[in-house]
């Protein structure tokens, strides 16, 4: 039995009618201490069969170190959304519930190679110029999270020195413990810099960019 009903695949075809380039799914497993992990294998597995743009591979996490290694993956299950490039998009935890839509929205600019991101915002991100992680914590009945996943890695593709990460808090105690996350979307931003909700783009930019004058 599939995970997709069939009204969704049929929505989703005709979404994926509109790729421009190809995309990968990039999916980190492990068999053992991975609860999810079936679960969404099975779903990348629809997702691919939906358009012949979209390709899935799988990784062994605890078995090839040289393709965690590149990804810098630190905990699975990872999804890596790859288009021309890798533009630092990730899932940590199964993207379920509210967060299956940040997941086609992201299929949809990594094809496009760009986002809907304003003018302004676009031209204040290429003041990043070293590695900033954003961590945005969530959980699937989240309404407002997806709107912050999404922000975040419309940060990341438009800027190369950014990765942002979804992190299922749930999947992840020790380390929604280890940020104090108590509600979310919870943001973290190197380490420095931490804020609550899902802020309108210019307020998430001005968080990202405060980060950079925290070194």
């Amino acid at each position: 039995m599939g995970v997709l009903q069939e009204k969704d695949k049929e929505y989703l075809r005709n979404e994926f009618s509109k790729l421009k380039n190809d995309v990968r799914l990039i999916l980190f497993t492990q068999e053992d201490g991975c609860t999810y992990c079936s679960d969404e294998k099975m779903l990348m597995d629809e997702l691919s069969s939906l358009s012949p743009k979209i390709k899935v591979e799988y990784y062994d996490y605890g078995g090839q170190a040289d393709k965690k290694d590149t990804y810098k993956v630190d905990k699975f299950p990872a999804l890596i959304i790859e288009g021309a490039k890798d533009y630092g998009i990730r899932y940590y935890g199964i993207p379920a519930g509210y967060e299956f839509a940040s997941v086609i929205e992201d299929i949809m600019d990594v094809s496009q190679g760009t986002t809907n991101l304003s003018d302004n915002s676009k031209t204040r991100l290429k003041a990043i110029n070293r590695p900033v992680r954003i961590q945005v914590f969530v959980t699937p009945s989240c309404p407002y999270c997806p709107k912050a996943v999404r922000t975040a890695h419309k940060i990341a593709i438009e800027n190369e020195f950014v990765t942002a990460d979804m992190v299922e808090a749930t999947e992840f105690p020790d380390i929604s413990n280890r940020y104090s996350v108590q509600s979310v979307p919870k943001i973290v931003v190197n380490d420095d810099v931490e804020f609550v909700g899902a802020l309108p783009e210019d307020q998430f930019v001005d968080g990202v960019l405060s980060a950079l004058e925290q070194h």
